[in-house]
């Protein structure tokens, strides 16, 4: 069934309050200047409250818009305009907001999501790479209401100002202003919006490499681990226990370079080499005082593990040593670099690490990137008609791309994968992969 999202009306929302003068200027920090030219997108769906009348969606809108209105007077360069690779000019422009029908039930939706169809609960495509990024909105929201009453909540945020962890900030401010206003009962955390100064900002213009954007026949497909089988999973690593994310991600390469192997065109006496990078969220490394979840930025490194050889019989509690110690490398003497005079060369060193692997190697390699969003709090955002059913994202036209989303339980993960299709195929069929995947809730 072809289920169709209609928007009926688009519109700007501005700040609720004009931005000072003196915070005209917000100034991208170095990591922002890296950062590439996408949108960070999320879905979060609401279900119609069993207890209550169907919602009444011109109210449901009005507070929405009002209540965005007020967020982004507080998180006030997402509401301006990005101003080349320096800055954003804090014009208070605002946001763009879509209301859409869909024209179904969200149990449709639920029960077996259509990942294709994802994308009509967003704004617009968040991948688009435009000449004119000046002019466009930092945040886009679309409001999606059902048949049934439920609601849809699309929203992508430009990547230039904002990562995962400051997309679920947003979230959360914005649906604690929604219920409670800015007053009152309000449990309002003021954004921490001075990236700039422990990162300062260089002299730099950089470019995306380009083919990052694949022009292969890719899928994308949702694999659930569920509490019960994490737990399985992390007992099959004899020495030290990973955490949640390191043994998925370990299970999930693994699995990949395996179905990987299996092309047809490879010859078996030369399969590929692989090699994973993987986001990490520094905001709880810095030092001596960590940053607050709530800090406005591209706050993260992208570590590259090692290379790992085709030659070489690797296990799974392999994958997931070579893995840690990367992760690991990201302390505090590595940050004090990343903040130093030095920061614009250590922060070049892992962006151009993977391109060194590709061109070091002497065969084909395989680079699997990973970003994981499990431990962000998109479950938490209320914005008065109970915790969202199910949070997503959409699918990524890169490939070997896995984003980990958490579960509405709180104890499971949800792996977003892109393969080539080809590998894709293999991939499913992997027997160790199909111990630990649980059937979606």
């Amino acid at each position: 069934m072809v289920m169709k999202v209609e928007v009926v009306s688009t519109e700007s929302i501005k700040p609720s309050s004009p931005t000072p003068s003196h915070h005209r200027d917000f100034k991208f920090c170095l990591l922002d200047q890296l950062a590439p030219p996408f949108y960070v997108p999320a879905v979060l769906f609401y279900a119609a409250p069993d207890d209550k009348a169907v919602l009444n969606p011109a109210s449901v809108t009005g507070n929405l818009k009002a209540s965005l209105s007020q967020a982004l007077s507080l998180f006030y360069p997402l509401g301006g305009r990005v101003k080349g690779n320096v800055a954003i000019d804090c014009n208070d422009k605002g946001a763009l907001y879509l209301e859409a029908k869909a024209h179904f039930k969200l149990s449709e939706v639920l029960s077996n999501p259509d990942i294709n169809q994802l994308q009509q609960f967003l704004p617009f495509f968040p991948y688009t790479i435009s000449p004119n990024i000046e002019e466009q909105a930092i945040v886009g929201v679309q409001a999606a209401f059902f048949d049934c009453g439920s609601i849809g909540i699309g929203i992508c945020i430009s990547h230039k100002i904002a990562d995962g962890a400051s997309v679920s900030a947003f979230l959360s401010s914005w649906s604690e202003i929604a219920v409670n206003g800015v007053d009152g009962k309000a449990n309002l955390k003021t954004p921490y919006l001075k990236a700039s100064e422990l990162f300062q900002p260089k002299d730099t213009d950089f470019q995306m490499p380009s083919g990052v954007i694949s022009r292969d026949k890719l899928l994308t497909k949702r694999f659930h681990f569920d509490g019960k089988s994490l737990v399985r999973l992390r007992a099959r690593f004899v020495s030290a226990t990973p955490t949640r994310v390191e043994a998925v991600t370990a299970l999930i390469w693994k699995s990949a370079v395996e179905a990987a192997r299996k092309r047809p065109h490879w010859n078996k006496t030369c399969p590929p080499s692989s090699a994973v990078t993987h986001v990490v969220n520094i905001r709880s490394r810095i030092r001596p005082q960590p940053l607050p979840e709530n800090a406005l930025g591209n706050l993260w490194q992208s570590i590259v593990a090692p290379l790992v050889e085709p030659i070489e019989k690797v296990e799974l509690q392999d994958f997931a040593g070579i893995l840690r110690k990367s992760i690991r490398a990201i302390d505090s003497e590595y940050l004090s670099v990343l903040q130093g005079e030095n920061g614009l060369a250590k922060a070049c060193e892992s962006l151009m690490a993977a391109r060194k692997l590709v061109a070091a190697s002497a065969g084909e390699i395989e680079l699997y990137r990973f970003s994981s969003w499990a431990r962000f709090p998109f479950y938490e955002v209320n914005f008065g008609w109970g915790r969202p059913a199910w949070v997503c994202t959409t699918s990524v036209p890169m490939k070997n791309v896995v984003i980990l989303m958490g579960t509405r339980r709180g104890d499971g993960i949800e792996a977003w994968i892109t393969l080539a299709e080809h590998d894709m195929i293999e991939f499913e069929r992997n027997d160790e992969l199909l111990q630990f995947i649980a059937p979606s809730p």
